[in-house]
């Protein structure tokens, strides 16, 4: 089965690259980024957020948020992470996606990339996201890719596997706060094998927490669609953030779900890769929060596309 890609405009950007097999589609836009706006089942929700003031826009001064799915520089700083994505960028197709090229940033000096493959059935994406040092001197930086979940669905991520005492005795994994990390609040709920937050847009205080997992995954389940996206760390490498290979965030607006890859030293025009594999589907009823439930609609798939 073939797969269908062609440029088209798209809520107010007139260059977009549309990638459709029998299943789902996707929106890439040539006029900022790289980002990926939409993955979606054909013609319906966009489980991406999508900020409509924001939309069509181009040339602002200052990081604008938009929405969809995104590469950032970890960790994460004032300047260099927020470096402008706000101009047209190169996008180059080829028979199974497409690769999105950012300039170099005046900033920062790094060169961002997507590469954006999709498979000819069903639902799976690879998104190879890629940054090349363009500067003089080395750099050490990590790949960090938020995904904005548009509002009004549930977050999903798990531990590593569990184990008994006094059995195990030494700890598996972090778990990463930040300063406005209150673990009271109700968006919040944690099982022993999961962590859930739900995204209420009547609630403006933001929430964050982060983990490390060797099977890293973060699910969104939003109207009975379930978006995952799963990504294999290195555990013998340092991850910023108190070693976070996972970031799940919320507010009123949105709700991220980010992946963070290992400390990278680049030299000039060195690349570091980080490789994120998606998944949708469709028919997802959670019987309840309990390891039981969340099982029962994970495991499948996180084996499935493992």
């Amino acid at each position: 089965m073939a797969i269908t890609i062609e440029r088209i405009p798209w809520k107010g950007w007139e260059n977009c690259f549309r990638l459709a097999n029998d299943t789902v589609e996707l929106i890439v836009t040539e006029d900022i980024g790289p980002r990926i706006m939409r993955y979606a089942f054909i013609g319906q929700q966009n489980l991406f957020k999508e900020f409509t003031e924001q939309l069509g826009q181009t040339g602002e001064t200052t990081w604008t948020i938009r929405g969809g799915h995104r590469l950032w520089k970890g960790p994460e700083d004032r300047h260099a992470t927020y470096a402008l994505d706000n101009g047209p960028i190169a996008i180059e197709a080829n028979a199974n996606g497409v690769t999105a090229i950012q300039p170099v940033e005046p900033e920062t000096g790094l060169q961002k990339t997507m590469v954006i493959t999709l498979a000819e059935e069903g639902t799976r994406v690879t998104v190879v996201h890629k940054i090349a040092n363009r500067n003089l001197l080395p750099i050490e930086i990590a790949a960090w890719t938020p995904t904005v979940m548009a509002q009004g669905g549930l977050g999903i991520s798990g531990f590593p596997p569990r184990g008994t005492h006094p059995e195990c005795l030494a700890p598996t994994n972090p778990l990463i706060m930040w300063a406005f990390t209150d673990l009271s609040d109700p968006r919040w709920k944690f099982t022993n094998k999961y962590l859930t937050l739900r995204q209420d847009p009547d609630n403006p205080r933001p929430q964050k927490l982060g983990h490390f997992n060797e099977h890293t995954f973060g699910a969104y389940l939003l109207n009975g669609q379930m978006f995952v996206k799963q990504y294999h760390p290195d555990p013998s490498k340092e991850h910023p953030e108190f070693g976070a290979s996972f970031e799940i965030f919320t507010n009123a607006d949105f709700l991220e779900l980010e992946t963070m890859g290992p400390f990278t030293t680049l030299h000039k025009d060195e690349v570091l890769t980080h490789t994120e594999h998606w998944s949708l589907h469709d028919g997802v009823m959670l019987a309840d929060l309990e390891d039981w439930a969340l099982d029962e609609i994970l495991l499948p798939v996180i084996r499935k596309h493992a």
